[in-house]
């Protein structure tokens, strides 16, 4: 029998608890106080530009992590072969062209006269480096480049990607693969990423030396990240480009003290606010509010390797193996409720397993299964759990994604799943997601174009050579790794996308994750500043103009 919804709701809103409750409380005081001529601040350089997020980027490495928060910072300091235009469409970087020469073999042509921070000129060597760096264990970006077997230097600025098999669209997997300097890496000892997993410290965590618009003046882990402008930078002359002097990323985990510094002017731009509060930014005269549907999404992943779960008190079983237990889940959670009632409406539920904007991903997979906790009990009970069985559901502890844990944790307890929320710092959080170690875990993946870049890292059987390396639950499925694999050597388009729809369509029959929602996102910023915002929610400073 289905609870009232008044009681899920009331339910909800205890799960969002009393903390966000006292956030938008002293969110509003500090709005309330800002009179004119209040808390003056000192003069600033008139393109100067401070961002807040509730998100540290970790590390300066550039390969060292595959996450949006990491990406936001150092990709405006390092660059790829290949970018992103301000409509997000690929477009060159660091290679000027690339093209075809062989069925396996891509050629690259890299732009003449880019200089690293340092001086130093970018070569074909630095290329070659950076590719094989990228490729190599401990390095996070390697799922992106499965199938490459080789780089080859052909002059000191053409470069031969030479493949296992045909990839007519590698050229798009290659945006956040960072081009480093070879002679830096080896004077300082980094020639290999940083075991991000195993809390390394080298000397690329804390210095940085890319091609990029902007370059690294300070690294202050869970405070502040400083830039300043790359004076040489080769792509300055472009028209489309701003004109940021020096920029501070800053972290500010509380949502009320992000928008008190937003409204005091201590901060020009937040990336994230809090959603009960976006009316509000909405309606601010003094304000500007960016908005646009995510590529990516969220998801939760079970554990589905271990024979026994190991935050659990089922012994001697894992009941996530259990297909039904897997839609008892998914029948359990009231998404819709969620979004009006935790994300206040900034969010669109979803049960697809990538976004519609994304080449082959069919739209009519975008409707959930139904919400029904009277089903839910049913499929427990069939897969031998009437009573039900104890979780713990692990989160990073960013006070949107905890609300929305709270409200999860709550409604499975209702049908019998007793979930015990465990949230954790993003530094502790991100390892137990990349190594597969939590048993039940709620995360983000923010999608590209192409499909099977997301395919490989999320649904692929996990290896350390670059497979499934984002999948959280070590899901194994041979006959979608044999579609994955197919997909990343297809090249017809028409073809391609068909199998990108049918590996989805597998995907949600067999539930490897259970697709929640896609983000509405906003960025509220002073009138002052003007930025491009792309459905990844990646800013890049090279774009923004602050008058």
């Amino acid at each position: 029998m289905n609870l009232p919804l008044l009681k899920i709701s009331s339910l909800v809103r205890a799960a969002v608890g009393r903390t966000a409750l006292v956030a938008a409380l002293v969110a509003a005081l500090a709005w309330s106080l800002l009179l004119p001529g209040a808390h003056a601040q000192p003069a600033e350089p008139r393109a100067a530009l401070r961002v807040a997020s509730a998100f540290d980027p970790q590390s300066m490495d550039p390969q060292a992590i595959a996450l949006l928060y990491h990406s936001r910072v150092v990709f405006q300091i390092y660059e790829s072969l290949v970018g992103r235009d301000e409509r997000f469409k690929a477009e060159p970087a660091l290679a000027l062209s690339w093209q075809m020469v062989a069925p396996t073999v891509w050629r690259f042509k890299l732009r003449p006269g880019v200089s690293f921070h340092d001086g130093t000129p970018f070569t074909a060597d630095d290329a070659v480096f950076s590719l094989e760096r990228a490729l190599a264990a401990p390095s996070q970006r390697a799922f992106q480049l499965k199938g490459i077997s080789a780089i080859r230097k052909v002059d000191v600025l053409v470069i031969d990607i030479q493949l296992e098999a045909p990839d007519a669209v590698l050229p798009e997997k290659l945006q956040f693969v960072a081009m480093m300097s070879k002679a830096w890496c080896d004077k300082h000892g980094v020639q290999r990423a940083q075991d991000f997993n195993a809390k390394q410290e080298t000397f690329a965590v804390r210095n940085a030396n890319g091609t990029g618009p902007m370059q690294l003046q300070r690294y202050e882990p869970d405070v502040r990240t400083l830039l300043k402008r790359h004076a040489a930078w080769w792509g300055w002359a472009d028209k489309r480009h701003g004109n940021v002097e020096q920029a501070s990323f800053v972290t500010i985990k509380s949502d009320a003290t992000r928008l008190a510094a937003l409204a005091s002017g201590e901060v020009d731009l937040v990336l994230d606010p809090p959603y009960q509060d976006i009316p509000r930014l909405k309606a601010d005269a003094r304000l500007a509010l960016q908005q646009m549907p995510d590529v990516g999404q969220q998801y939760l992943a079970f554990d589905q390797a271990r024979e026994e779960l190991q935050d659990s008190d089922v012994k001697g079983r894992n009941p996530f193996k259990d297909l039904r237990v897997r839609k008892a889940i998914y029948h359990a959670i009231n998404v819709p409720l969620i979004i009006d009632k935790v994300l206040r409406g900034q969010a669109q539920a979803t049960g697809a397993f990538l976004s519609p904007l994304v080449d082959g991903s069919p739209a009519e997979l975008d409707k959930r299964l139904p919400y029904d906790p009277a089903r839910a009990r049913l499929l427990l009970g069939e897969a031998g759990y009437p009573n039900g069985f104890a979780i713990a559901l692990d989160c990073v502890n960013v006070a949107w994604r905890e609300n929305v844990c709270q409200a999860v944790a709550a409604m499975l307890t209702q049908v019998g799943v007793r979930t015990t929320l465990r949230s954790s710092t993003s530094n502790q959080f991100f390892p137990k997601l990349s190594q597969g170690t939590g048993s039940f875990i709620e995360y983000g993946w923010t999608a590209t174009p192409d499909a099977w870049s997301s395919l490989n890292a999320l649904l692929r059987t996990y290896d350390k050579a670059g497979l499934g390396t984002f999948n959280a639950g070590r899901y194994s499925n041979p006959k979608l790794d044999v579609l994955i694999d197919a997909i990343r050597t297809e090249p017809d388009l028409t073809r391609r996308r068909a199998m990108v729809a049918t590996v989805l369509r597998m995907a949600a029959d067999d539930l490897p994750l259970v697709p929640l929602y896609r983000r509405t996102l906003s960025w509220a910023m002073a009138k002052k500043v003007q930025a491009v915002q792309w459905p990844n929610d990646v800013m890049e400073l090279r774009f923004v103009r602050v008058n």
